[in-house]
């Protein structure tokens, strides 16, 4: 373990050439914040190497940052950036929302011969459950249904998962049945699990927290109407973060991203369509 200056280009180009000599190096940016101190090597370099190669190389290389609101950090280090990383071909991006599976992804990220950003969020750090002590991982690409349900489905991934389990609980007492789909990973996304789910329901809702306008729930909606318009009986409905820099007032800050009591809301209304 090597304990560097803050140099998010150095650090990632480092990972870089230590990869393509035939180490399995995870390299650490701090804050997500800061990613596009090393988009350069990430876009230009990282993600494109095998390709430019024809594969004659790997790039075995796990990057872990850290990312979202709920800690009133202010606009330098609460935000969500996923959506920048998953418009770039070559990566893989994975975000976890248990403990079970940030282990099991974090193993599968490191034995990957190709470069993951694994992305963390700094709410759920300390989020308890279960973790076997033996020998597991999880497959890149496959999402999983937290809970089942038969009235709506809700897609979201990492700490939104957990809010969207607790408002299922909620609206489980009123008599609506919600499934909850962790995407766990973003790029690649299972797309046969999201038009599984909308065949199974026929309402989506998909919960995040980065902004709305380009974000990753925009992909999702798009792959549903693509793969699975027929089987909608109401049109999508997306709850993510206020197109706005993250502010650093608790009051603010929580308005700016989705809530329990917002996807309860959203349920209900998606329902009486």
């Amino acid at each position: 373990m090597l304990d560097t200056p803050i140099s998010e280009n150095a650090i990632v180009g480092v990972g870089l050439g230590a990869a393509l000599t035939g180490m399995r190096p995870v390299a650490e940016i701090m804050y997500i914040d800061f990613i596009g101190l090393c988009m350069e090597q990430l876009n230009n370099q990282v993600a494109k190497i095998r390709y430019m190669f024809g594969g004659k190389c790997t790039v075995p290389l796990t990057i872990r940052t850290e990312g979202g609101a709920g800690r009133t950090l202010g606009a330098h280090h609460s935000q969500s950036l996923e959506a920048w990383l998953v418009h770039i071909p070559g990566i893989k991006v994975v975000m976890p929302s248990t403990p079970y599976d940030a282990k099991g992804l974090l193993k599968t990220s490191i034995r990957d011969n190709n470069p993951v950003v694994f992305i963390e969020h700094k709410m759920i750090y300390n989020t308890k459950g279960p973790v076997p002590e033996e020998e597991y991982t999880i497959p890149i690409g496959v999402a999983d249904i937290k809970k089942e349900g038969s009235d709506v489905s809700i897609i979201t991934y990492s700490r939104m998962t957990l809010f969207c389990l607790e408002a299922a609980k909620i609206l489980e007492k009123e008599g609506i049945s919600v499934e909850v789909l962790d995407l766990r990973t973003l790029l690649p996304m299972d797309i046969e699990a999201i038009v599984k789910t909308v065949q199974k329901t026929n309402r989506v809702i998909i919960v995040e927290e980065d902004c709305k306008t380009g974000g990753t729930g925009a992909e999702i909606t798009a792959q549903i109407m693509e793969n699975a318009f027929d089987y909608l009986d109401a049109p999508v409905v997306r709850l993510a973060g206020a197109d706005v820099p993250m502010p650093k007032s608790p009051v603010l800050e929580k308005l700016a991203i989705p809530d329990v009591e917002r996807i309860c809301k959203a349920v209900r209304e998606i329902i009486a369509r």
